[in-house]
């Protein structure tokens, strides 16, 4: 499966980086990626107790950019090249704008924009050089345009981050292509702790028109998507993983009269 749209394929196993890859949609890409026969490298702060296989970690805070270009270093030694990186790491607490700290807003910005921002910057350099190229997929979210109380930093780092990709899509063409998925509501165990208890939990199901929440394994879906050659020509892109959206709010007390 290569992730390029040039004419020279690599050989040998493709190389990947997928930032917090420990757990949640992070570990799900990872795990989907290594199935598909990637050599995966993931970071995070602390090491997890299990890696899969096939999967290494390294210690990274990608908000700092020497980090970031370390965490890049790293993967072309292990694999000898660097095929794809997925963006993923990044989240908020949901904390009211009028009493956003300024240490907690830089903090979302910084992990939400700026880190995916400096990955990308280090892995474009080392696939420029490569006759094959490379993929860049942002883990983007519906938070970017419906913002919902409590989000402000985020969101507006998540819009941040849609324009970053068609901007790099744009100067780093055609050697290295640049994507965002974009997440709707996705079930993981830190948002089934911010939504509340089952019965919560489907009532926010009910308002996708798919009938259920995404799962981690739909947003992967979309990255290996992506990454295979039915996306060659696909850069400056966003695949809007959300289920039909969410109904309106009028649609719930809305009963149009039957013909």
């Amino acid at each position: 499966m290569s992730p390029s749209s040039n004419a020279s394929e690599p050989s040998g196993p493709l190389g990947a980086i997928v930032t917090g890859g420990t757990r949640g949609i992070g570990r799900e890409i990872a795990v989907r990626l290594a199935g598909a026969g990637y050599r995966v490298l993931v970071c995070g702060r602390r090491q997890p107790s299990d890696l899969p296989a096939g999967v290494s970690f390294a210690a990274a805070d990608v908000r700092e950019p020497a980090e970031a270009a370390s965490l890049v270093s790293t993967a072309v030694s292990l694999f000898g090249r660097l095929d794809l990186v997925v963006n993923n790491a990044g989240g908020s607490p949901a904390v009211p704008a009028a009493t956003a700290s300024p240490n907690l807003v830089t903090s979302v910005v910084r992990l939400n924009l700026l880190a995916p921002f400096f990955v990308a910057q280090a892995a474009n350099a080392v696939m420029q050089a490569q006759p094959s190229g490379g993929l860049i997929v942002n883990i983007g979210s519906v938070s970017a345009f419906r913002p919902a109380p409590g989000t402000a930093a985020y969101a507006a780092a998540k819009a941040g981050l849609e324009t970053l990709t068609r901007a790099l899509a744009l100067e780093w063409a055609p050697k290295v292509r640049v994507n965002t998925v974009t997440a709707g509501v996705v079930r993981t165990d830190d948002n089934a702790a911010h939504y509340g208890d089952e019965a919560a939990l489907a009532a926010v199901a009910a308002t996708v028109p798919m009938g259920r929440m995404a799962t981690p394994a739909d947003i992967a879906d979309a990255v290996l998507l992506l990454a295979s050659p039915l996306a060659t020509y696909l850069t400056g892109s966003s695949l809007l993983v959300d289920g039909g959206g969410q109904l309106p709010r009028y649609a719930e007390t809305a009963h149009p009269a039957q013909p």
